[in-house]
């Protein structure tokens, strides 16, 4: 895994995001969280008078707001990917593809970006929540797809990286009800989160502590010496044939129910065991032996009155609280009764609380977190008061503004925490990688591009000697391409004369209208010229 290659608290303005990932190192982020448009079809702006007038954003899209190039690509980079663009258009209409295409390119970059341990958090709601998962499936949880677009073509087919595993469908209230008229109220959004299998974990860190009523509830039994306490089930399903678990213990054989014993052994009540009550109780390495043990300690209630099974006593005192689950009540969102201080006007502000919850379930201190749509930057202030590094990428200049009132609001609400508002780094340049090692210089590469390109020009497909070809990128630096070869191309001297420091799908797209190509059927002939380019 590679270093960043850019300092803590760095936000980038100004620029398109997909920019800024192309010259980010590979596999050098923690967390990414990202409340990108939902494709809602509005446009957004805060109101005239609010902390974050002028920032504004519109949530409409069309194939021109698409590198079609990048499209025409995927259809033989990811097949799956580009079948789930494709089936939105068939399904939804124009404006879902052209969607689901600009947020699978920068969904692709992420995916290069984030750490093989690390862990992803894609906002949404209803609109295109469903289409997303397929995307995110199409380039996270494909062994295969997840690395095609980071492969060349001859790589493909070859060994794949350990890809990610869907883990949740998140579901978050964001008001308690709305007036949606002749439907039920939309007061919902989806979170859907994909982590590696050795992700970081720690949800008890965001567990929400009972109150005095719901302990009383929960534990209704005793008090011993111990506080309150109820008796829970002492066995678990039987999942393994045979085994000390299945054998009777006190005259009490689960094995005749299709049960085992479950005396604890891993988990924070056991911990809580073997900090509180028995010493060493997590080396005992036999459940009967764990049985005897707990039995020792009177924490397990033999059967007696109407109790015909052995229980083992659990403790008020042990409660940690109850975990994050996939259905999160609180925080609610902003309603125009409820802001608060807090509210800044940004049109899709998020609750503070909301983000805390993740970046403490899937982080620790120190870790780096990045949200490529910080917006009101919402996301890095959360990071910052959790000691956690930050990167943000925002369109509008607004945000760098946002972000250090925001921190300096977070300082003042949290006293004795130091924030170094003039250690946030505002960029609008474009990083350069440093994870490839050392390159060849790229004009060196052309011997290996003309046997790629047999010996024609990718522009006008025309057949030259290698003398008459030059060494171009494909991405411009500008734009946040690289060096490697990957990103290069050789064109003929015509071709790169007139190109320019235009894109490459600007480029060919101007090449076709003047070659009196209908504008409508440009990504058709791409795919076509692409599909015979070897």
């Amino acid at each position: 895994m590679a270093e960043p290659n850019w300092k803590n608290r760095t936000l980038w303005t100004g620029r398109d995001n997909v920019e800024v990932m192309r010259g980010m190192n590979s596999e050098c982020v923690d967390l990414i969280y990202l409340d990108p448009p939902f494709n809602s079809n509005a446009h957004y702006a805060a109101p005239i008078g609010s902390e974050a007038a002028g920032a504004s954003f519109r949530d409409f899209w069309t194939f021109d707001d698409v590198d079609s190039v990048w499209l025409a690509l995927t259809e033989r980079r990811n097949e799956a990917l580009h079948a789930v663009i494709k089936a939105a258009l068939y399904a939804h209409g124009k404006n879902m593809a052209a969607y689901l295409g600009m947020m699978a390119q920068r969904l692709e970059e992420m995916r290069r970006i984030l750490k093989p341990t690390g862990s992803i958090y894609l906002h949404c709601d209803p609109t295109a929540s469903h289409y997303l998962k397929l995307v995110m499936d199409a380039l996270f949880a494909n062994p295969v797809s997840s690395r095609m677009g980071q492969m060349t073509l001859e790589e493909i087919g070859g060994p794949t990286q350990a890809a990610f595993q869907f883990e949740n469908e998140i579901t978050w209230r964001r008001a308690t009800s709305h007036n949606d008229p002749r439907r039920y109220g939309n007061i919902t959004d989806t979170i859907l989160f994909y982590a590696n299998e050795d992700r970081t974990w720690n949800g008890m860190d965001a567990a929400e502590k009972k109150s005095a009523e719901e302990l009383n509830a929960a534990y209704p039994q005793g008090p011993d010496e111990r506080g309150m306490y109820r008796v829970g089930d002492l066995t678990g399903p039987k999942t393994v044939a045979g085994g000390e678990s299945g054998e009777p213990w006190q005259g009490f054989d689960p094995g005749q129910y299709g049960r085992c014993w479950s005396a604890p052994l891993t988990g924070r009540y056991a911990q809580w065991i073997a900090d509180n009550v028995i010493p060493g109780y997590l080396r005992l390495p036999g459940v009967h032996q764990r049985l005897d043990a707990l039995l020792s300690a009177d924490m397990i209630v033999l059967p007696g009155g109407r109790r015909k099974w052995p229980g083992l006593k659990r403790y008020a005192s042990a409660d940690a609280g109850n975990p994050p689950q996939n259905l999160i009540l609180k925080p609610i969102g902003f309603t125009n009764y409820n802001k608060g201080s807090e509210y800044v006007g940004y049109p899709t502000q998020k609750r503070l609380k909301l983000l805390e919850i993740f970046i403490k379930c899937s982080s620790n201190p120190g870790d780096v977190v990045f949200d490529p749509f910080c917006g009101c930057a919402t996301t890095c202030v959360a990071a910052e008061t959790l000691k956690r590094q930050w990167v943000g990428i925002d369109i509008a200049h607004k945000a760098n503004e946002l972000v250090r009132s925001r921190l300096q609001q977070a300082a003042d609400e949290h006293g004795g925490v130091r924030r170094r508002l003039d250690d946030v780094i505002h960029r609008t340049d474009m990083p350069r990688r440093t994870d490839f090692g050392k390159l060849i210089p790229y004009r060196r590469c052309k011997p290996q591009l003309y046997g790629q390109q047999g010996g024609h020009c990718r522009g006008c497909n025309e057949h030259f000697k290698i003398r008459n070809l030059t060494v171009d990128h494909i991405v411009p630096r500008s734009k946040g391409g690289t060096d490697h070869i990957e990103n290069l191309w050789l064109l003929c001297q015509a071709c790169n004369s007139s190109k320019g420091t235009r894109s490459q799908a600007e480029f060919l797209r101007d090449r076709l209208v003047r070659q009196g190509v209908d504008q409508r059927f440009w990504d058709t002939w791409l795919k076509a010229w692409f599909a015979t380019e070897e």
